[in-house]
């Protein structure tokens, strides 16, 4: 669930609109394991005036499925605030091979108010972190977080993130620009490396934790919107004890 949530971090493509109307944007990703194709994931977000919607999906490839098949569906329905997306609800279904799991979180003004887990989880107390109440505030969702305004730099920054189970920071620093090209599109992209930093909702001792938290060059890059003027991610790396995770989009609006 931890690799699951910063992965879906890092794949989200959506954008504020500097017009009145109404906007559905819609983009694509691949994601392998080295030059192995695992996965595929769609992002479609709806926005008007005052409310904002994206809808997104996870699905393993076929050569995954042999082994587990893996799917993931996310909603997140937020508030505009100027430029600023602010979520109101997010959810998540997660489901491997048989095993499925639903995650839904609410807000309100940046701190959650509920939080329902279905099935309810097993946990041990004695090594169990609990997520108290000071991690429940000015918390981010791991969808709207990486939505950057045009007018601020991707990086550096920390993103506090909630994702239904655990508490989490996202340690953003510089790390120089990029070339990319998405289809036809041919860009610079600003480069954020990103530090794992958890902070509750998780089994002390766990061993993807204790990866996750040491690793090296897990890195992001966010790249201006063509249409929009925002910045969203491109492309990303997370390195897996199984070998490195790169996450790309398919199609871009540069």
């Amino acid at each position: 669930m931890r690799l699951l949530s910063v992965v879906c971090s890092l794949l989200v493509l959506a954008a504020v609109p500097a017009a009145a109307e109404s906007i559905r944007y819609r983009t694509d990703y691949k994601v392998t394991l080295g030059a192995l194709p695992i996965a595929r994931a769609s992002f479609v977000t709806e926005v008007n005036q005052t409310n904002y919607t994206i809808t997104g999906s996870f699905n393993s490839s076929a050569i995954v499925d042999v082994v587990t098949k893996i799917s993931a569906q996310t909603n997140i329905s937020g508030t505009l605030t100027g430029d600023r997306m602010q979520a109101d609800r997010y959810t998540l279904i997660y489901q491997s091979g048989k095993k499925k799991q639903t995650y839904d979180v609410r807000y309100r003004n940046g701190d959650v108010t509920d939080t329902v887990i279905l099935p309810e989880p097993k946990r041990r107390p004695r090594n169990w972190i609990a997520v108290g109440p000071e991690d429940l505030k000015s918390v981010l969702d791991p969808i709207s977080s990486l939505i950057i305004p045009a007018g601020e730099a991707a990086c550096p920054r920390t993103l506090p993130i909630y994702d239904g189970e655990s508490r989490m920071d996202l340690v953003m620093t510089p790390k120089g620009t990029r070339s990319f090209k998405v289809g036809g599109v041919e860009s610079e992209a600003v480069v954020c490396s990103i530090r794992y930093v958890p902070k509750s909702g998780f089994r002390k001792g766990r061993t993807d934790i204790e990866y996750l938290r040491k690793v090296e060059g897990m890195e992001i890059w966010f790249a201006k919107t063509g249409t929009l003027k925002v910045y969203a991610p491109v492309h990303a790396r997370v390195p897996t004890r199984m070998g490195t995770i790169y996450v790309s989009a398919v199609e871009f609006d540069g």
